[in-house]
């Protein structure tokens, strides 16, 4: 549990969402990359990346998607992102499930033939997810700072499509991730993913425990990291 500074530094933005229920979302930015992540990854992709966030992850790299951001219409935001020309569209944040008119966002793409993902994470109820957009799920471990923030009901919400994260920090991480990973029989209902925060753990490690383990996960790199210089916005 973080301190009454922490928690109020948090708390804080989200009354910048107070009033933009019917109208607005508060958006941080809209731009086209190379999806980085995912099953996804490699493909180009238009990213919705809305503002506030209530978690503190221990890797975060957006953080200035906390408090950055400007209110800007539904209409606007849709148009802005199917202004690029790019089928794949995914919302991201910040935590976009924070913002009143996200469920809408996502049906006004999908009308529009859009290939709509969403990631999360983790600690909101997805059932407000739209039919049709598929969730990247992200599984707080111990070493976020955020595992207490988990909510696990959506484990059971999860639909075809869908695919659950874990960023890992350790060994101590990857081991409880796996437990939970076999607990919840994860790998036979979904694409499973874990990703080795970036210069917390070498790849070439994480792939050596996943081959000992012959556990059937997927690797997950940050593609856009070895693109681009690992601080650049905007890709």
């Amino acid at each position: 549990m973080g301190s009454k500074t922490d928690m109020a530094e948090r708390l804080a933005p989200l009354e910048k969402l107070t009033g933009l229920e019917g109208t607005h979302l508060l958006i941080n930015e809209v731009y086209a990359s190379i999806q980085g992540e995912s099953s996804h990854a490699g493909r180009p992709c238009v990213f919705v990346r809305t503002s506030v966030c209530n978690q503190r992850c221990s890797y975060c790299d957006t953080a200035y998607a906390f408090t950055e951001g400007e209110p800007l219409a539904l209409d606007d935001v849709v148009e802005k992102a199917l202004g690029f020309g790019i089928p794949l569209v995914e919302i991201t944040g910040g935590e976009p499930l924070l913002q009143p008119l996200f469920p809408e966002l996502c049906k006004r793409l999908l009308a529009a033939g859009s290939e709509v993902l969403v990631e999360t994470g983790g600690s909101h109820d997805i059932a407000i997810v739209p039919e049709g957009v598929k969730t990247i799920l992200d599984i707080k471990t111990p070493g976020s700072g955020e595992e207490p923030a988990n909510h696990y009901p959506n484990l059971a919400l999860l639909r075809p499509g869908d695919e659950v994260k874990f960023v890992l920090t350790s060994r101590e991480d990857y081991e409880w991730a796996r437990g939970l990973v076999q607990r919840e029989k994860l790998t036979e209902r979904t694409t499973v993913l874990f990703s080795p925060a970036f210069r917390r753990i070498e790849p070439a490690d994480l792939s050596a425990w996943l081959i000992a383990d012959r556990l059937q996960v997927r690797l997950n790199l940050q593609l856009h990291k070895f693109i681009w210089p690992p601080s650049r916005r905007g890709v």
